[in-house]
């Protein structure tokens, strides 16, 4: 069964001494998941229940409402292209192309050498500097293929 580090069991309790329920720490339990375990699956939805009191049928669902979870395992670098309307009217649809191209994977996909994955999000919250993307937990804004260009061959 997947269990915290002693450390991050440690940092669990601490947060949750914080709150007058332990549902509140949900999300932030599930980050230290994702990071630790790096995705989310059926033993760890079973473990942070039994961490956090919370059933897991309520942590599962608390976990695949938000994207910023991994529900399978990603590649060493992670890209998450904003695909909400703002970032398409500024060219994200040519940039999915061109990141598509470059690294021969479609959305959802992971590179056979595991080093990328592509991943379509909803809204970064950059609207004023689109087309945005996430990697890994760095933004990266204004994007055109020549900075995609730029990006991947520094991950590279």
């Amino acid at each position: 069964m997947k269990k915290f580090s002693e450390e991050n069991e440690k940092r669990v309790q601490n947060l949750q001494s914080r709150y007058p329920n332990k549902e509140a720490s949900l999300l932030t339990v599930l980050h230290m998941a994702n990071d630790e375990f790096g995705h989310l699956d059926d033993e760890a939805y079973s473990y942070i229940s039994e961490l956090t009191g919370v059933p897991k049928s309520r942590v599962y669902s608390v976990a695949t409402f938000y994207s910023m979870y991994d529900q399978k395992p990603v590649g060493r670098y992670h890209l998450q292209l904003c695909k909400n309307i703002s970032c398409m009217l500024a060219g994200a649809d040519d940039i999915l192309k061109h990141i598509c191209g470059k690294l021969n994977i479609s959305p959802g996909e992971t590179t056979p050498d595991n080093k990328f994955t592509l991943t379509l999000v909803e809204c970064l919250g950059s609207c004023g500097s689109a087309p945005a993307m996430i990697i890994n937990k760095e933004y990266y804004e204004n994007l055109d293929n020549a900075k995609i260009d730029n990006i991947l061959s520094e991950l590279n």
